[in-house]
C-alpha cells in the first residue's frame, strides 16, 4: 500500500508507517520513550479515547431513548383509596387521607397564577425543550455527592415524575424521566404540559392540583385567585410540608421567604409589573386546615400520633401518604382507650366552668405505655374536631415533684460531690438529708447565691419541717428540700442526662437552675409514662412507638420499631421502683392503692401551683396524666388554686391521682 506525503502528515504519530505488505501495528507502549513516559499517551491518543467513548455513550443513550417509551396510563389516581387505621386487635378504628384533586382547565387559571408557578420552578419553560442540560449535570452531581435533586428538573420533568414516574432519585429513574420529557415535549403543547402538571402536583393539606390547592389554603375557586395568592400556593411545590404557614413558626417564616421571592421572580421576568409588586407587602394568611371528618372523640389524637409515628420512621412521605391505600395497625388498644376516656370524662364532669372561674380553660393529658414501649392508650382533650391539640402529647406542663425519681436514679447511679476537688461519693436508699423548710442550698463550692445576692433557700410545700429524712423517705413524701439538695450535689446535667436515657426528650427539660430536680421540665403525658416504665422494667427502657405494622397493596411496609436498652443498672431502677411502692403504701399517693398489689407511682406539683401530675404503674402498664390550666389567649399556664371546688390553699389537685385510679380500677 503507498502511503501518499500529505496523508501521512495526518497520521498519528503513535503509529508506524509499516513496509508495505505488512499490517499495522500500534506504537504503545510509546517507542523513543523511556520509564514512566512510555505509558503516558500522547494527545491524539487521548483524544481518540475521548472520542470512542463519547462515540458509544452517545449510542446507549440512543438506544435507551428510543427504547423508553411513554407510559400508557398516568399513575393510578382513580383508584386511590383511603387509609385505614386498625386497633391493636385487627378491628377498624378510623379511615382518613382520601385524595382531594379536580381538573381544572388552563384557561381558568388565571396568567397571574401560571407566571408564579413558572417563576418559581421553571422561568424558561415556554422557550426550553423540555429538560434543562445545566440542570440536569447539577441534579447528577448533586445525587452523586448526595445533595438535593430538585432544581435540576423542569416543569416537563416534574409532570413526568410526577404522573408517570415514582419520587426516588436514581441515576435510571433520572435518566428515564428526561428521555420521557424529551417526547413529551415533541408530542404535547406547552400549555397542554403546564395544564396537566399545575393538576397533577401535590399542593399539600391532601390536596392534588391547583384547583384544590385553592380551596384548601383560601376556600375559593382558582380563578378567583390573585398573583399574591398564587405566589404562595407556588411556595408549596417546593415542600408543602415546609412552607405550609399553619404547621409552626418555622414553617411560616419559610413561606413568607419564598413568597417574596416568587413575587420578585415575577417582576425580574416581566410578568409583573413594580406597581402591582408594591400592592402585595402583606402575606396573604391561608385558611386554618380543615379537621377531617370522622375523627371525633379521641379518634382524631390516635389517628394523628399515630401518622407522625410512621412518617418519621418509615420511608413513606407525606406525599405518597396522601395518594391512599396504607393499612395502619396501631398499638392503641380498645378496651383500655374506652377505660380511660371514661375515666378522663368523668374528672371533667366534677368541673364547673359556668359556676367557677378556677375550673376554666382546664387542659388533661393522659397516656398509658407498655414496659415494650407500646402506647397502648391516650386522652388528648375533650374532643379532636373542638380541640385539635393533643395535651397527651403536649410539652408546656411543668413535672413538678412527679420529676424527682429521675434526681433519685442520677444520686444512686453516679454518686454525689459535696466539695469541689473531692471525689464522688455513692449513696444508698437510706442516706439522710435535711428535710427541713427553708434549708440553705450550697454547691460543691459553697452556698448558692442569687443574683440579688442573697442565698437561695429551699422550700417544702406547706411550710412543713421533716429533719433528717432518708432519700427514699424524702421521694415517697415528695419532701422537696433534700431533693433539691440532692441535685446540686449529683450536678444537674447528671440528674438531666438520668431523665432522657430514662425517656424524656432533652428539648423538655428547659434551663438546669436550682429549681431544676423539683420539676420545672416540660415533658408530654407520653414520655412521663414511658420514662416511668423504665423503672418497671429494671431499669430498661424502650422509646414510645404507636404503629405496630403497615401494609399496602398486600405488601408490608417497613417501619422502624425501636429497641430496649439498658438504660439505668438493675439496682438503681429497683431502688427507685421500690420508693415508688413505698409512696403509694404509705406516702403522697395512698389513693392509688386501690389499684391493686404492687402498684407504684408519683404525685407531682409544681411550686408555683400551675400544674400537677400522677404517674403510676403496676405491672407492666404505666400511665400519666396531667392537670393544667392554660389561657386561650396568652397560652400561659393558670394557677389550679380552687380547681374542683377545692379551698384555694390546697397546694395542686387530687384529680389525676383520682382519674389514674378509676382508669387502673376499670
Amino acid at each position: 500500500m503507498i502511503i501518499r506525503p500529505r496523508l501521512y502528515a495526518l497520521l498519528p504519530r503513535t503509529w508506524e508507517v509499516p513496509p508495505v505488505g505488512s499490517r499495522f501495528r500500534p506504537a504503545y507502549p510509546r517507542p523513543g520513550r523511556t520509564g514512566f513516559r512510555r505509558w503516558i499517551p500522547s494527545w491524539r491518543q487521548t483524544l481518540g479515547l475521548l472520542g470512542s467513548a463519547a462515540t458509544v455513550m452517545a449510542g446507549l443513550l440512543t438506544v435507551m431513548y428510543l427504547r423508553t417509551g411513554i407510559p400508557a396510563d398516568l399513575k393510578a389516581f382513580a383508584t386511590q383509596q383511603d387509609n385505614v387505621y386498625y386497633w391493636a386487635d385487627g378491628s377498624e378504628m378510623a379511615r382518613t387521607g382520601e385524595v382531594d384533586r379536580q381538573d381544572t382547565p388552563l384557561d381558568q387559571v388565571p396568567e397571574k397564577v401560571r407566571w408564579a408557578t413558572l417563576a418559581a420552578e421553571n422561568e424558561t419553560f415556554y422557550s426550553d425543550s423540555g429538560i434543562s442540560p445545566s440542570g440536569m449535570v447539577r441534579a447528577v452531581s448533586k445525587m452523586v455527592t448526595g445533595g438535593d435533586t430538585q432544581g435540576g428538573s423542569t416543569i416537563t420533568q416534574q409532570y413526568v415524575k410526577n404522573a408517570y414516574l415514582n419520587q426516588e432519585q436514581t441515576f435510571s429513574r433520572k435518566l428515564t424521566e428526561m428521555f420521557i420529557a424529551i417526547k413529551l415535549d415533541n408530542r404535547m403543547s406547552k400549555d397542554e404540559i403546564l395544564e396537566q402538571y399545575l393538576n397533577t402536583s401535590w399542593y399539600g393539606r391532601g390536596t392534588y392540583g391547583i384547583q384544590r390547592a385553592a380551596r384548601a389554603y383560601y376556600g375559593k375557586d382558582v380563578s378567583q385567585l390573585n398573583a399574591s395568592e398564587g405566589a404562595f400556593l407556588a411556595s408549596l411545590l417546593k415542600g408543602a410540608a415546609l412552607y405550609d404557614p399553619a404547621a409552626g413558626a418555622e414553617n411560616h417564616k419559610r413561606a413568607v421567604e419564598r413568597w417574596n421571592w416568587v413575587l420578585d421572580r415575577m417582576v425580574a421576568t416581566g410578568k409583573l409589573s413594580k406597581r402591582e409588586r408594591a400592592q402585595y407587602t402583606h402575606f396573604p394568611e391561608p385558611i386554618a386546615p380543615p379537621k377531617a371528618t370522622g375523627l371525633t372523640g379521641q379518634t382524631g389524637y390516635l389517628v394523628d400520633t399515630a401518622r407522625a409515628y410512621l412518617l418519621a420512621h418509615s420511608d413513606v412521605s407525606e406525599r405518597d401518604f396522601a395518594l391512599g391505600g396504607y393499612q395502619i395497625r396501631t398499638t392503641f388498644e380498645k378496651k383500655r382507650m374506652a377505660a380511660l376516656t371514661r375515666a378522663a370524662e368523668q374528672a371533667r364532669d366534677g368541673l364547673a366552668p359556668d359556676r367557677r372561674a378556677a375550673d376554666r380553660d382546664v387542659r388533661i393529658g393522659a397516656a398509658s405505655v407498655t414496659t415494650d414501649g407500646r402506647i397502648v392508650a391516650l386522652y388528648g382533650g375533650p374532643d379532636y374536631l373542638e380541640q385539635g391539640f393533643n395535651d397527651a402529647n403536649s410539652s408546656v406542663v411543668p413535672a413538678g415533684s412527679a420529676f424527682t425519681p429521675f434526681v433519685y436514679a442520677a444520686a444512686l447511679r453516679d454518686g454525689v460531690q459535696r466539695e469541689r476537688g473531692k471525689p464522688r461519693t455513692p449513696v444508698t436508699p437510706a442516706t439522710l438529708y435535711d428535710g427541713d423548710n427553708k434549708v440553705s442550698l450550697h454547691t460543691p463550692e459553697g452556698p448558692y447565691w442569687d443574683r440579688s445576692g442573697k442565698i437561695v433557700k429551699a422550700v417544702n410545700d406547706g411550710d412543713e419541717s421533716w429533719g433528717k429524712i432518708s432519700l427514699k423517705d424524702a421521694v415517697a413524701q415528695s419532701v422537696n428540700t433534700p431533693m433539691m439538695q440532692l441535685g446540686m450535689d449529683v450536678g444537674l446535667d447528671r440528674v438531666g442526662k438520668a431523665g432522657v436515657q430514662a425517656g424524656l426528650l432533652e428539648n423538655s427539660l428547659g434551663e438546669k437552675l436550682p429549681s431544676f430536680p423539683l420539676g420545672t421540665s416540660t415533658p408530654s403525658a407520653i414520655r412521663m409514662a414511658d420514662a416511668y416504665a423504665t423503672f418497671a422494667a429494671k431499669g430498661r427502657h424502650t422509646e414510645p412507638y404507636s404503629v405496630a405494622g403497615l401494609r399496602r397493596n398486600g405488601d408490608d411496609v417497613p417501619v422502624e420499631r425501636p429497641e430496649p436498652e439498658q438504660a439505668l443498672p438493675p439496682h438503681v431502677a429497683g431502688a427507685v421502683d421500690d420508693a415508688l411502692r413505698e409512696a403509694v403504701r404509705d406516702g403522697t399517693a395512698k389513693p392509688a392503692q386501690a389499684a391493686g398489689p404492687g402498684t407504684a407511682g408519683k404525685t407531682g406539683t409544681a411550686q408555683d401551683n400551675k400544674s400537677a401530675w400522677y404517674v403510676g404503674y403496676r405491672d407492666s402498664l404505666s400511665t400519666a396524666v396531667s392537670l393544667a390550666r392554660i389561657d386561650p389567649r396568652t397560652q400561659e399556664l393558670l394557677p389550679l388554686d380552687g380547681i374542683g371546688g377545692t379551698p384555694s390553699c390546697t397546694v395542686g389537685s387530687s384529680l389525676p391521682i383520682e382519674l389514674w385510679t378509676r382508669y387502673m380500677t376499670g
